[in-house]
């Protein structure tokens, strides 16, 4: 805990950087055009968020900074300098949406205030009751809370836990803590930015197949970052090299590596 609590200067250091970094990454999209030259401007600013987590060495802080800065947010930022991504919108993004938007797994619904405008209040009233497609009730995050809080205090007692009932435990930790994390990340970022976000899980233990777990329930937001950074690029050198008929085969199998 005294380590933890030495370390959190050292967090908001590394995360002021982030904010300044990407501050400059925002510039470098309105002054340059896609292609060799963003790619080069924005080269340093990868090199730099590969760094920044080797700062931070606890689990709680240096473990999701290391996801959101190593790895989320470099891939992101190769796509905007490639002109693809959520980071390449037309008209751009504001800055106060880009920050957020690069360094974290979430994605901006379609604005429907507008469409609300013209709808009847009766109906309105009758939207408000129900929940939109995979946005979770509280109650919802409350259970899930008490499964976390739960999981880790038998965690803690696992010298006197099987070992195969541990690794179920510990998935269950897993996958609470990170559905905790990442609601609350976005909900403080919908408090402050006033927009609404995709839900970054649909309850990925009612899957019903492998692709269907990996594809559309669990860490949405990063099966659809991998997509076009990895299967995209993957795919199109195979089928040069391969044929079209091939080709699908490499791209599939570097999401199995």
């Amino acid at each position: 805990m005294k380590k933890l609590e030495g370390e959190i200067p050292i967090f908001f250091m590394v995360w002021i950087l982030v904010v300044a970094s990407l501050s400059y990454c925002h510039t470098v999209g309105k002054v340059t055009s896609p292609g060799t030259t963003r790619l080069l401007a924005i080269l340093p600013v990868v090199f730099f968020f590969f760094y920044l987590p080797l700062n931070l060495t606890t689990i709680f802080l240096g473990g999701p900074s290391s996801f959101f800065l190593a790895w989320l947010a470099n891939f992101k930022l190769l796509l905007f300098a490639l002109n693809k991504g959520p980071l390449a919108t037309t008209p751009p993004t504001s800055i106060s949406h880009f920050i957020p938007l690069a360094c974290l797994p979430i994605k901006f619904r379609n604005d429907p205030k507008n469409h609300e405008k013209k709808e009847r209040p009766a109906r309105r009233i009758s939207a408000s009751k129900s929940l939109p497609k995979g946005q979770k009730s509280t109650l919802n995050y409350v259970t899930k809370a008490l499964i976390f809080s739960t999981s880790l205090h038998v965690y803690h007692n696992k010298q006197f836990i099987h070992r195969k009932i541990l690794l179920f435990l510990y998935s269950i930790y897993m996958y609470t803590g990170l559905e905790l994390t990442l609601a609350l990340v976005a909900s403080l970022a919908r408090v402050f930015l006033g927009v609404d976000f995709e839900p970054q899980f649909d309850e990925p233990y009612l899957a019903t197949s492998l692709q269907d777990f990996w594809g559309s329930r669990w860490n949405i937001m990063v099966s659809r970052i991998l997509h076009p950074t990895v299967y995209e690029p993957v795919r199109e050198i195979s089928t040069g090299a391969l044929g079209t008929k091939w080709a699908h085969i490499p791209a599939v199998a570097t999401f199995d590596i």
